[in-house]
């Protein structure tokens, strides 16, 4: 008999195989323009070729299997001045970064609000989220975001100095 509290293991708790991972669900976003104004001359840039880029974002916690969103964007020519340009993603991830930045974010949070340690913010981004993020990459991001100061802890207080 199910009550409330019984603990409910983990269905990925003990799988050494990627294989045996659940499979993410795509999400599909396109970004794909005919023509962009240059970022250069601002004049119109025709559209010489589509590229797909596939994202690791937060999954999705009722059906407990990964999301991975595959943004289909345009490449961009200007024949004015030679500009060469894709659409911007930026609100959606960092330039040859993997994941969202809804990732990175929650990421960040886990270790600089939360106060955990590297390996345990990547255990739970995949229990909790059903992303993973290797912890060095964790570590990575939060260094960039200055959420961690090196040798300072909440507990070191300044030295006083005599006289």
């Amino acid at each position: 008999m199910n009550g409330p509290g019984e603990y409910v293991p983990d269905v990925t708790e003990g799988i050494t195989r990627i294989e045996d991972l659940p499979k993410p669900r795509i999400e599909r976003r396109s970004r794909n323009h005919p023509a962009r104004p240059c970022p250069r001359c601002s004049r119109r840039a025709g559209r010489y070729a589509v590229a797909s880029r596939t994202l690791h974002d937060l999954g999705d916690a009722r059906a407990e299997q990964p999301v991975d969103v595959v943004v289909t964007f345009s490449r961009h020519r200007c024949l004015g001045c030679g500009c060469c340009f894709a659409v911007d993603l930026s609100d959606l991830a960092l330039p040859k970064c993997l994941y969202t930045r809804r990732v990175q974010q929650r990421a960040v949070r886990l270790v600089v609000e939360d106060a955990l340690p590297y390996r345990a913010a990547s255990w739970h981004l995949w229990r909790d989220h059903r992303v993973f993020v290797p912890y060095a990459t964790i570590q990575n991001w939060v260094e960039a975001a200055g959420g961690k100061k090196a040798g300072r802890h909440k507990d070191h207080l300044p030295r006083l100095s005599a006289g």
